[in-house]
């Protein structure tokens, strides 16, 4: 049976033109950036030479003297934490203060969230409408009350719903508030530009758009400096001591210089396969509904709702059927509990329990898409049969 890998968000296949280049960094035998001696200054040299072009690859300003930084991490999860629970406003009253996410954040902003909770910070939640975007006017309330940090992810990685960031992030200047987006679901897969999102922090990690696994960043505006999380070296302006790999870093450049080359194609294919396979669900499901539809989303990214249907039988039917999907974040795969993230956007019990999600990629193929809409049709009526 031909396996169909729609489990994008969760991890992209690395390209190999990615481990390529991987191969080769290894191959000219680079040692630790950090030593002295020559082989280490040479390291360093190439080191920064990647970290100088992914800043540039993303927007923000490598040179001069309000020049971003870019803190390598080993993913999403350690910059969302690295940024959750390291950025504060200088000076401050108050060691904790109130920390605003929206109600649809990904696992690793929540759960740094709730540390910061138990230690005696105040967290609030900003609430979003039935599409999962944030209510601005709300938020406006909000940031009246002294607040230490607000985090907003740029794509939502159950339903692709874009936020509007640059919005967001210009309401907390008005106040004086640093902003933070968890744009991991939005790097490679839509135009993102540090700067004209006028957010103070911005996290990706490489396994979300074919490159490598235990590599991302943190990327931040030239006057804010978090405070480490992780403790006892020098590194990267002691931000985030440990040595850093200069293959992984070398994959992360070359899968986001690919996507910079290969963008219009990348954006105008998944959009097209995307809204191809929703056209075949819509037609050949009844009553289904797709959440976030009327909304600007990720082109690659579909969540269906099939009411009546439990999306864990479904999910065990489709692996069987060898269709690769999910019911939502791979961080939080292991429950089975309703989606947070539906629940949030105010959708009833019977919707929430029905959710499964799609995601593909460039490197999907139209017969994939078919092969998996026929089966998810399949799937479907033998449940609710």
């Amino acid at each position: 049976m031909q396996q169909v890998y729609l489990d994008h968000n969760s991890t992209t296949p690395i390209d190999p033109r990615v481990t390529e280049a991987m191969v080769k960094c290894y191959s000219q035998g680079y040692v630790n950036p950090a030593s002295q001696h020559r082989p280490g200054q040479a390291a360093r040299k190439q080191l920064e030479r990647l970290r100088s072009d992914i800043i540039n690859m993303l927007g923000g300003q490598s040179a001069g003297m309000q020049a971003d930084r870019l803190v390598f991490t080993s993913g999403g999860t350690e910059g969302n934490n690295l940024a959750v629970l390291g950025l504060r406003p200088e000076p401050t009253d108050s060691p904790l203060g109130q920390l605003l996410v929206s109600a649809v954040e990904h696992p690793s902003v929540i759960g740094a969230g709730d540390h910061l909770r138990r230690q005696g910070a105040t967290v609030t939640q900003i609430p979003v409408d039935q599409d999962g975007v944030v209510k601005l006017d709300q938020l406006r309330c909000l940031l009246e009350s002294p607040v230490r940090l607000v985090s907003v992810m740029m794509a939502n990685n159950e339903t692709g719903v874009v936020q509007p960031v640059r919005q967001i992030a210009e309401l907390c200047h008005e106040k004086s508030i640093l902003m933070h987006t968890d744009a991991v679901q939005a790097v490679a897969k839509i135009p993102v530009n540090f700067a004209d999102l006028h957010v103070d922090a911005m996290t990706l990690t490489a396994h979300k758009f074919h490159g490598p696994r235990g590599i991302g960043a943190l990327l931040l505006r030239h006057s804010v400096t978090p405070d480490p999380i992780v403790f006892g070296g020098f590194q990267q302006q002691g931000i985030r001591p440990g040595t850093e790999d200069i293959a992984l870093v070398t994959g992360l450049h070359r899968a986001l210089e690919l996507f910079h080359e290969e963008a219009e194609f990348r954006l105008q294919s998944m959009r097209e396969l995307r809204d191809h396979l929703e056209s075949r669900i819509l037609n050949d499901c009844d009553h289904v509904r797709v959440i976030g539809s009327g909304v600007y989303r990720t082109p690659h990214c579909l969540n269906v709702s099939f009411p009546g249907i439990d999306r864990q039988a479904f999910l065990m039917a489709a692996d069987i059927q060898g269709l690769a999907i999910s019911t939502g974040s791979a961080c939080a795969s292991g429950s089975s509990d309703p989606s947070p993230v539906l629940l949030a956007m105010g959708l009833d019990r019977d919707t929430t329990e029905g959710s499964i999600r799609l995601s593909l990629s460039h490197q999907s193929s139209l017969q994939e898409i078919n092969l998996a809409a026929d089966r998810i049709a399949r799937i479907y009526n033998d449940l609710r049969g």
